[in-house]
């Protein structure tokens, strides 16, 4: 069963949820707010999508860290951050098992098999 990572506050990730509700295709939510982020799922994620992409820059939260924490990150730092603040992943996230789809625009899953 694929697997949707969003938090649900986020417009996007409720798009997304929609179209995968619309097309019929079963999948669970993993709210990255309320179920967090643990470092062997970062670590899953990180395997199919390169680091620099894994953090949300336009997210509230990263306009809200201090300018300290948001200069010179390097792979360990980013995962620190990640794992402090789950909200910073760039979302919503389709597990299918098979790939890793990254944010959604209208389309995106039109592919995608139940």
């Amino acid at each position: 069963m694929h697997t949707l990572y969003i938090i649900n506050t986020c417009d996007t990730c409720r798009k997304a949820r929609k179209a995968l509700e619309e097309r019929g295709v079963p999948f669970r939510v993993h709210d990255l707010r309320k179920d967090g982020l643990s470092a062997g799922l970062l670590e899953s994620f990180l395997e199919r999508m390169p680091l620099k992409e894994a953090i949300n820059k336009r997210s509230k939260t990263w306009r809200d860290l201090p300018a300290e924490q948001k200069e010179d990150l390097d792979a360990n730092s980013t995962r620190a951050l990640l794992l402090e603040h789950p909200t910073l992943l760039k979302r919503p996230l389709l597990d299918t098992g098979a790939a890793l789809v990254v944010g959604y625009r209208e389309g995106d899953y039109d592919n995608v098999a139940g």
